[in-house]
């Protein structure tokens, strides 16, 4: 919040970036009643697949994610109609930020947890050239499950991105569910989560030699990215 707060200040825009808790999708809506002259919203967790239903259109980044972090609000200058159209700075600000450490020799990535930020991840890796298989506690036709993780698999997925919240303040004893004893110095695991800067699934990571980055730089890259959406 402040960052967007201290960039309207210092580039002497009148606005307000603030905090709404919702209970359930459909209370979007009551905040364009609430707050007329908004301009954009950003969407979190659980959110972000489910608000596409109250969307008018959706940019080429969200739709080849599936999922909106995003949303910009265009007025008609004729009668003031809203049109919500959702985008994913996700998508963009990870790739961005993992794609300096990316080398020839990492071509497989497995993405634990499958929610909406693990379909802007798998759309930015993908972009990158690198084959993606997602990783969940629940067996499906396009998941593996933790307890089907061997070596080899570990061994030929030299990306390992960590999409889920576990290791997050204040459960920073936790980490996702994988071999990391598997784990070599020519891995690059990413961890989404920030806060606490070295989780769990970083330090053992770590531990194993490999190089390893949380999500404090995908949170800033997104952060721009939303800030260039609404003011441009």
């Amino acid at each position: 919040m402040d960052f967007f707060n201290q960039k309207f200040i210092a580039e002497e825009i009148d606005a307000l970036y603030i905090n709404f808790e919702i209970d359930d999708i459909e209370s979007v809506m009551a905040i364009f009643s609430e707050y007329p002259n908004i301009a954009g919203l950003n969407v979190t967790a659980p959110y972000k697949e489910e608000i596409i239903s109250l969307l008018d259109d959706l940019d080429e980044s969200a739709l080849g994610v599936g999922a909106v972090n995003v949303i910009k609000i265009v007025r008609n200058v004729n009668d003031s109609k809203m049109t919500l159209v959702g985008y994913n700075s996700d998508m963009t600000a990870f790739k961005n930020s993992i794609q300096p450490l990316i080398n020839d020799d990492m071509t497989k990535a497995l993405v634990l947890g499958t929610g909406g930020a693990s379909k802007a991840v798998k759309r930015a890796l993908e972009l990158l050239g690198i084959d993606v298989s997602f990783v969940s506690r629940k067996k499906s036709a396009s998941t593996f499950t933790y307890e089907e993780l061997t070596k080899q698999m570990i061994h030929e997925h030299k990306i390992i991105v960590n999409t889920t919240p576990m290791g997050t303040y204040p459960d920073v004893d936790q980490c996702p569910n994988i071999p990391y004893r598997f784990i070599t110095p020519a891995h690059l695991c990413y961890d989404l989560v920030y806060n606490p800067s070295e989780t769990l699934f970083i330090k053992n990571a770590s531990q194993q030699g490999a190089m390893t980055k949380n999500g404090l730089e995908m949170l800033l890259l997104q952060a721009f990215e939303s800030y260039k959406i609404w003011t441009e």
